[in-house]
């Protein structure tokens, strides 16, 4: 398993400030969304020069860390349909570029009715979302095919691919072997179904198979707000998530999977805590 985490996380900066940084902390690798994490960088296709990569690559790589994955996420249901064709045209470039980076990989979420912020909209959860989030992705899983690279799609709660078999619907109607999945746990939770989380990993593992490649980590404790239940991200091994028993699963089934922290609340105590417990799945 490699571990990686968004540079932007870290903060925006040159590639080699931030391979850096990320190196002596102790990552592998990156999530990269260059125009959050690379400055004077927009990451769109008129500015992503053969140069422009090359150097990006460089200030990484001389540092020992790796990018097999790009963070391309765009709203593939916003109302703005401009906004929704200039996303998928970024998407599709880096789906060509993407191996000049040394990666495979081109990631995104699947978007809200809810413009901006992504939450929760009634008709997220329809059939018409779904056939929507599949017109747009469709055509780039082509692209994918042609460049040997992997559109890589990841479910939320509170978005239009909302749960594992909604997931399984979209990958079965993109029907391409150029789609994977990332798996974001804490996404598919909200206050209903937290208790039952290992319950919807085993789903994930069951349903989407092979086509993982990539897992979210994070971890999550349960709060009351005004009398009501609210999921809270929290520093890792301080919640409730239970990466002790998870990871070992990953490990057994996904042996060469991607980890990545995204947004990682108390990032010192969170390596603290994570990294030994990969190191001893690794042993």
């Amino acid at each position: 398993m490699k571990i990686c985490i968004r540079p932007h996380d870290i903060g925006k900066m040159s590639s080699f400030l931030l391979g850096e940084k990320i190196h002596q902390l102790g990552f592998q690798g990156v999530q990269l969304a260059i125009a959050k994490a690379i400055e004077g960088q927009n990451g769109n296709p008129d500015t992503l020069t053969s140069q422009v990569i090359s150097s990006i690559k460089k200030g990484f790589s001389d540092n020992q860390v790796e990018i097999p994955l790009l963070g391309a996420y765009f709203n593939p249901v916003h109302s703005n349909k401009e906004k929704v064709k200039a996303g998928a045209e970024k998407f599709a470039d880096h789906l060509k570029k993407a191996p000049l980076f040394g990666a495979k990989y081109v990631a995104s979420e699947t978007g809200s009715y809810n413009d901006e912020p992504w939450i929760y909209h009634p008709k997220n959860q329809t059939e018409e979302a779904l056939q929507e989030v599949v017109s747009i992705f469709k055509p780039l899983t082509k692209v994918a095919e042609e460049n040997n690279t992997f559109v890589t799609l990841e479910g939320a709660w509170n978005h239009c691919i909302y749960c594992p078999k909604q997931m399984k619907g979209l990958i079965d109607q993109l029907d391409s072997p150029n789609v994977r999945v990332t798996v974001d746990l804490f996404n598919y939770l909200y206050e209903g179904n937290y208790e039952n989380r290992y319950d919807i990993l085993q789903e994930c593992f069951d349903l989407f198979s092979d086509k993982i490649v990539v897992f979210h980590i994070k971890d999550f404790n349960v709060i009351q707000e005004n009398g009501v239940k609210k999921l809270v991200e929290v520093g890792l091994g301080k919640g409730l998530m239970g990466w002790d028993t998870i990871l070992p699963q990953i490990k057994n089934k996904y042996p060469n999977a991607i980890l990545v922290f995204e947004g990682v609340k108390d990032l010192p105590d969170s390596i603290k805590y994570f990294f030994p417990l990969l190191k001893n799945l690794q042993k």
